[in-house]
């Protein structure tokens, strides 16, 4: 089977670190054309536009990888929708549900194919630890996921703006693992976010969940101002005793202190051969459960002032 001609709308960070080098190594795969409007021109892609509207007339073109801030990606998604492309999401995949809901609605329509990816999900860890606690109750959950904004979005002013996510952009990373990985679902129970006074997103948060069965010990605290060691840790307890730790963003897996999984992160290659699988299925997946909690974080959540933040 030929390869899939795919394009990338937005070469930042995240587009340049993960899915340029996942696109060239993956056979099914060939960059045909990315869309920057700094004018940035890899090699390997064939066509090289500043309008994305001009990557979408080219022809043989299959697919898009959307990697803008998410501010902007609902018309663009739209756009290559209505153009016959098919969809691929980076995290979060819109500014709001209801643009992620009109997607989904519209793929069905043209009967293109969105995909919404949350790449920690693609851990073996993940995936293990999910199997760990399936048909027990949860006694408690602790998420700590903190990070130094200023060493892994240097300059980037868009997720300190409305609609950019700010702590949440990572947090929902956490999210997608906590979704992925309890057995029932979870609930925001309450939400404390702080705002830096001279911006528009919060830098931290405390979030308290409840499920079904009650309420239990169920937390996450994420914070943006965390230098040296990086924490990406998730912890559960069942009722029955059973003890389980996700580290290292997901991707290390203890279980009763003993190490079950410890391997380096393969999340994008993971992502692109779930793409592979439903572009030639010809089937949408959208999961919008991690941006479900984010929303809900949001429209509960207690606003505090903090300090301003200066990059």
């Amino acid at each position: 089977m030929a390869p899939h001609q795919i394009g990338i709308i937005g070469l930042g960070k995240i587009a340049q670190d993960q899915h340029l080098p996942v696109i060239k190594a993956n056979p099914d795969f060939q960059l045909l054309a990315v869309a920057s409007q700094r004018g940035l021109q890899p090699d390997e892609a064939k066509f090289s536009f500043q309008d994305y509207r001009e990557l979408l007339k080219v022809p043989e073109l299959e697919a898009v990888s959307i990697c803008t801030p998410p501010q902007v990606r609902h018309q663009i998604a739209r756009d290559a929708l209505l153009a016959g492309k098919s969809v691929l999401l980076e995290k979060p995949p819109a500014a709001t549900l209801s643009e992620l809901e009109d997607l989904k609605e519209l793929a069905a329509k043209v009967g293109k194919v969105v995909f919404t990816t949350w790449h920690a999900q693609y851990n073996k860890a993940v995936e293990e630890a999910k199997k760990a606690l399936a048909g027990w109750t949860i006694r408690r959950l602790l998420v700590t996921w903190k990070e130094d904004v200023r060493h892994w979005h240097p300059g980037q002013q868009w997720i300190w703006q409305a609609g950019g996510f700010g702590v949440f952009d990572p947090g929902i990373n956490a999210l997608s693992i906590v979704t992925r990985i309890m057995p029932e679902p979870i609930f925001i129970k309450a939400s404390n976010l702080e705002f830096p006074a001279n911006r528009d997103a919060p830098i931290a948060a405390h979030l308290t969940f409840s499920m079904s069965h009650g309420q239990g010990d169920l937390e996450a605290v994420f914070d943006w101002r965390q230098t040296g060691p990086q924490t990406w840790d998730i912890e559960v307890e069942t009722e029955a005793g059973l003890s389980l730790k996700l580290t290292h963003g997901g991707s290390c897996l203890e279980i009763g202190g003993r190490q079950v999984v410890q391997e380096e992160p393969e999340e994008y290659q993971g992502i692109y051969r779930r793409f592979d699988e439903l572009l030639n299925a010809r089937q949408s997946e959208v999961d919008d459960a991690p941006f479900r909690l984010v929303g809900d974080a949001f429209m509960i959540g207690k606003r505090v002032q903090v300090d301003p933040f200066e990059d």
